[in-house]
């Protein structure tokens, strides 16, 4: 078989254990916890819908819709830290840049290296792209909290000052939504 045929094969049997990272947010039927494949479709497809709410009249959407599916690979090695865990934060940076180099090398060089680029672009949150791609991260799981009635706030005892904090970046980037 093609060697880089071979490469990208490896790497998307690789990105199916997306489907079994567990996240905290439930659903928003209270039926179970999300994975972290669901999240990431979920949160491309809501900067789809919601991109006319960004701050930028050039936001590059394709390359946003691909910073989305492509910013929670690293948790197939480094899992996924909840964003409320001040003690999961301390070495997260350090999993998910181990992370990183193993899953995106499986990916031919070319390949590997736009996937990287595109990953550290949305952790950077510099450019247009991954401040409206942040935003929309953080708006996810708010809104799944709270129509499923906030039970994984309360259950985590999560206060009030603790989710407008992290609101805080969508505000800032995307003060429409």
């Amino acid at each position: 078989m093609n060697s880089r045929l071979n490469n990208q094969l490896s790497f998307i049997k690789e990105i199916d254990k997306l489907k079994s990272i567990d996240r905290m947010s439930l659903l928003i039927n209270s039926s179970r916890r999300e994975n972290t494949a669901e999240h990431s479709w979920h949160f491309a497809l809501m900067v789809s819908i919601l991109a006319e709410h960004a701050e930028s009249d050039s936001l590059n959407l394709a390359k946003t819709i691909r910073m989305a599916l492509i910013h929670d690979i690293v948790e197939i090695d480094a899992g996924d830290t909840y964003c409320y865990d001040e003690q999961g934060y301390e070495d997260k940076s350090e999993r998910e840049i181990t992370a990183a180099k193993r899953i995106f090398g499986l990916l031919p060089d070319d390949q590997g290296k736009e996937i990287w680029q595109l990953w550290e672009e949305f952790e950077e949150g510099k450019t247009e792209e991954a401040k409206f791609a942040r935003a929309i991260d953080r708006l996810n799981p708010f809104m799944l909290n709270y129509y499923s009635g906030g039970k994984t706030w309360r259950d985590n005892k999560i206060k009030k000052s603790q989710v407008l904090g992290r609101m805080g970046e969508i505000e800032h980037y995307t003060p429409k939504l």
